[in-house]
Parts: C-alpha cells; structure tokens; sequence
C-alpha cells in the first residue's frame, strides 16, 4: 500500500477494506521527494473520508482511484487556470512583473555566521515589515547584503517580534532535534480532537456525501482556500468570509474557490463580528488559517464557538502547528520548507520544491481530517478540533523516502492535464480549469457554481433543499 495512505488510515481508527486504488509512481518533477505520490495518498485518504460519509448514507462504500499523475496535477492546480482570449484559445495569464519579483526573491541567503536565511516577502505588509527590519531595498541584491550583516538566530527572532516571517534553513537531523520539530515529531500528521459533547447529527440521506453540510472559510493564499474547496467539491455549501481590501493573490483566489460563495466581514467592526457568530450557530464547519490565540482573543477559538454551536467542527491550519516554542509564529510554504530540512536537502545552495506540496497537502489533509471529524459527530454526537499544519505536512513528506529523477525540468505537459479539465463562465470571464481528480464508482464529484466574485454574495446561508 502507498505509504502515506497507510499513516493516514491509522488516523480513521478503522481497517482499510481494499477498496482503494493509487496507480502511477514518481518522478513526475525533477526532485528526489515523492511529492506526487505522497499526494496521491492524501488526495485516496480524502476519497476514503467520503466513502465513509457514503456508507453511512446509504449504507454502501464505494470504490476509490487516484492516478499518481493526476495527482500531481491536483498539487500543481493554479499552473493550469487559463482564461479564454477574444480569438477563443485559452491562456494562462503571467504574474506581474513585481510579482514575480517576489516570487524570484524569496530565497535562502548567506548570513554573517555561515548559515542561510529564507525572509518570506510575498505579501504587501509583510514585505514592508521584513524590509524595514533588513532596511534594503526590494531587490535580491540589497536583500542578500542586508542578511549577510546578521546572525540567523538573532534576524529569525527579530522577524518573529514584528510578526512577519522567514526561517533558518536546518537540516531535516536539525529540525527533529530541535524543541519544536520534537513536540511536532510526537503528534499525528491530522489531529483530531473532541472538544465537547452534543446529540449525533446524521448526514442528509440525499444529495453528495456533503450536501447539508455548511462550511465557513476563513482561509486565503493556499492550504485553507484548497481544505475548503475539498468540501465544496463533494457538496458542501462553504461560505469564504474576509474583511474587504484584505490582501489577497488573483489567480489563487480565483483557482481555489470553485463552488464557494464569499462575503466580506470585518471582525474588527461589532456589528459584523456579530453576524458571524450568527453565521456560526447554523455551521457544521468553522475552517480557520491564522496563528494559533489570533482568532481566540477575538472570540472566535474553539471552545467558545464549540459552546456557541455544539457539534461544530473547527478546523485550524497555520504554519507551524499547535504546540512548541514556534507556535505562535506566522509562515508560509517557503518558510515550512526552509526550517523542516526539505530546502537543505534540495540544492546547495538551499532551494524550494518545483510545487506548493505542503500548501496543498496541507488543504487536502484539512479536508481529510475534516470529513473524519464530522462522520464522528453524525455517529457519536461531539465537537471537534481539527489541526493541521504547513511544517506537519513536510515532515509527512519526508517520511515517505525519497526517489532517483531522471532530469531537470521534468513536469506535466498541457497535453497532459487537458482531460483533467473543465470550463467554467464566472464574473472573471471564461475560464478553463482543473477538475477533481479523485475518481469514485458512484458519485461524480464536481462544484456546483463557479468561482464567485470576492465579496458577491450575502453573508448568510443558503436555504436547505
């Protein structure tokens, strides 16, 4: 059996019955993780997670197959969001010039005490934060002399003060010897954690294995938009809820959100941070991307939503997981790379994945954990904590070994991907995209709206039907 959808069905607590098949094997990109086979475990643990929920519908399971190749599609799925041209072809759009600046500084760089840096700049306000600390310009250059000039350590904890982010690139050795990859080391990949007690409530008996199933998200910029699309994809109604002009990236935005619909609502306003807490009262899912005691301090943690709404699941992923002296940080895919040892191991110098693989792995181990939770729930009653993290999902990836790549540049073609994806008519124009790829022997997953404009629709729920 594939290695990581053996660790994770020891999460369900349940025996696997052979009804799951992964077909292919990596290389599929030119590193010496098994990214798309690890992948493929998560993407058939998801569709077990399902079957599961199907089982207690209808009383059948179901068979499940994932192709390693449409896996590592699915871990790959905003390099495939095309929009349809005014000729009628359809084509990726380019990221802008200063985007792609970001995306080209973010990096590991030589510090003064011979170690390596990555200072995560890809967002607006934590860029200007990290550059203030660095005082450099927005460029490798300046960023790369403005590193040298400090101790790892001590700029790792500078940045950690101003709650911005990077890492000190470690050594996977180094990272489990250290406090925090310990305390992580001792916890399963998905936690699931019964936080209070309430009557059983049973799926819907028709409709996808989700459908009754209401879902808040928020979530932005990968892990969480991908856990919550998960939900959507099998027949969840989830509401994305954001503050407006929050910042946010287009085309992930855009290429996680198919069959959400999204409001805006301020936390920092009374007014609208009391409208969630309405919105919490009727939801069967409260997904959550901040650090660990943001949301809390607001009002919004676990316990006290789970006592607002008994039977809720709340979902939380960050960077770095509960527990440990890192816990509190902020971080992101490079940062979850650069201090687990996946970036030491790469290149020398230190160097990032060719995919998002902990971002994505993290949003499908999300939505795994949460389907797990809530067919607890429709059978014992409870609430749930679900915790999921960037740096967990790393280690996860480490442990399943490595594999011989045969060249650089190696990669999905467009000829490839083409039957994996479908088209959609949104607000943002004709778009073509990539489809589930999770294959089942009775149900057909699919999303049943396009992705929505930010902020279109109301901050209420659907009617039941």
């Amino acid at each position: 059996m594939n290695s990581a959808l053996k660790e994770l069905l020891q999460i369900r607590n349940r025996a696997d019955d052979g009804s799951v098949k992964i077909s292919g094997n990596d290389p599929i990109y030119s590193t010496n993780f098994k990214v798309a086979e690890t992948a493929a475990g998560v993407l058939a643990a998801t569709g077990v997670a399902v079957s599961d929920i199907w089982e207690l519908k209808t009383g059948r399971r179901q068979t499940v197959s994932v192709d390693t190749r449409h896996a590592a599609a699915a871990i790959n799925s905003h390099s495939y969001l095309q929009f349809r041209q005014p000729d009628g072809r359809y084509q990726a759009k380019d990221d802008s010039p200063l985007a792609q600046m970001a995306y080209d500084i973010i990096k590991a760089y030589p510090t003064k005490d011979g170690r390596w840096y990555l200072p995560h700049l890809g967002i607006k306000h934590l860029k200007e934060r990290v550059l203030g600390i660095l005082d450099c310009e927005m460029s490798m250059e300046s960023v790369a002399a403005a590193v040298a000039k400090w101790d790892a350590e001590d700029l790792d904890n500078a940045l950690a003060e101003a709650n911005t982010c990077g890492g000190i690139i470690r050594s996977e050795e180094e990272w489990l010897n250290h406090p925090h990859g310990q305390a992580l080391a001792a916890q399963a990949v998905v936690e699931i954690e019964k936080i209070g007690e309430s009557d059983p409530e049973p799926f819907a008996e028709d409709g996808p294995a989700l459908h009754g199933i209401r879902a808040l998200d928020l979530t932005r910029i990968l892990a969480g938009p991908v856990a919550a699309r998960t939900l959507s994809e099998h027949g969840a109604d989830v509401l994305m809820v954001a503050a407006k002009g929050i910042p946010q990236l287009k085309k992930f935005v855009i290429d996680l959100s198919h069959g959400k619909r999204s409001c805006f609502l301020d936390l920092n306003v009374e007014e609208e941070a009391d409208r969630l807490k309405e919105l919490v009262k009727e939801a069967d899912v409260f997904s959550q991307g901040y650090r660990p005691g943001v949301l809390d301090a607001r009002g919004f943690g676990p316990q006290e939503l789970a006592a607002l709404r008994p039977g809720l699941v709340y979902t939380s992923i960050n960077c770095y997981g509960s527990g440990g002296p890192f816990s509190d940080r902020g971080g992101w895919e490079q940062v979850a790379q650069s201090v687990t040892g996946i970036s030491h191991e790469v290149d020398t110098p230190p160097a990032l994945l060719p995919v998002y693989i902990c971002d994505y792995m993290t949003g499908y181990l999300g939505a795994y954990g949460t389907m797990l939770a809530l067919a607890k729930r429709a059978v014992e009653g409870g609430s749930y904590h679900v915790k999921v993290s960037l740096c967990q999902s790393a280690m996860f990836l480490q442990r399943q070994g490595r594999v011989e790549y045969t060249e650089e540049g190696m990669g999905l073609s467009q000829e490839d991907v083409a039957p994996l994806q479908i088209d959609s008519d949104t607000t943002y124009g004709q778009l073509r995209h990539l489809g589930p790829v999770i294959r089942f022997s009775e149900t057909v997953p699919n999303w049943s709206r396009p992705t929505p404009a930010l902020g279109g629709d109301k901050a209420e729920w659907l009617e039941m039907g």
